[in-house]
């Protein structure tokens, strides 16, 4: 299956994940985050600019010029990628029903009393909030 514009690559996605732990970075404090070298290459700098670029491109990040070196924030948040992510492949294995996606994940790894107890709450809060409408099945 092919990738669409908007596919997070795992390049990508150890960015993001630095950008969501510090909020704000450039290029220079990532790079050596990411490669785990205090002094990198400037081809190792070149391809996180360009990592960035193809971000920044897909919406995910915004770039800040007013300050040199730019700053770098994460726009896309940890929770929508992760949305995204489990409704692709449930719309892959599930014919895009989640149910199965979730009760498959819940059967084989598990959860814990505090997980447990956070998901009945998630659950009477959705319970509360206005309902929405369900997809109909595919016929």
């Amino acid at each position: 299956m092919a990738r669409t514009s908007k596919d997070i690559t795992d390049a990508e996605l150890s960015i993001l994940q630095l950008l969501w732990e510090h909020g704000t970075a450039t290029v220079r404090t990532l790079t050596p985050e990411l490669y785990g070298d205090p002094s990198p290459s400037l081809s190792l700098y070149a391809t996180v600019q360009k990592l960035l670029q193809r971000l920044e491109a897909k919406q995910c990040v915004a770039r800040n010029r007013k300050v040199w070196p730019h700053e770098f924030t994460a726009t896309l948040k940890r929770e929508e990628l992760i949305a995204r992510q489990l409704q692709t492949t449930a719309d892959k294995l599930c014919e895009g029903e989640l149910e199965p996606l979730l009760t498959c994940l819940v059967k084989v790894h598990g959860l814990s009393a505090a997980d447990r107890q956070s998901l009945r709450g998630l659950l009477d809060e959705l319970d509360r909030s206005p309902k929405k409408k369900k997809k109909a099945p595919p016929q």
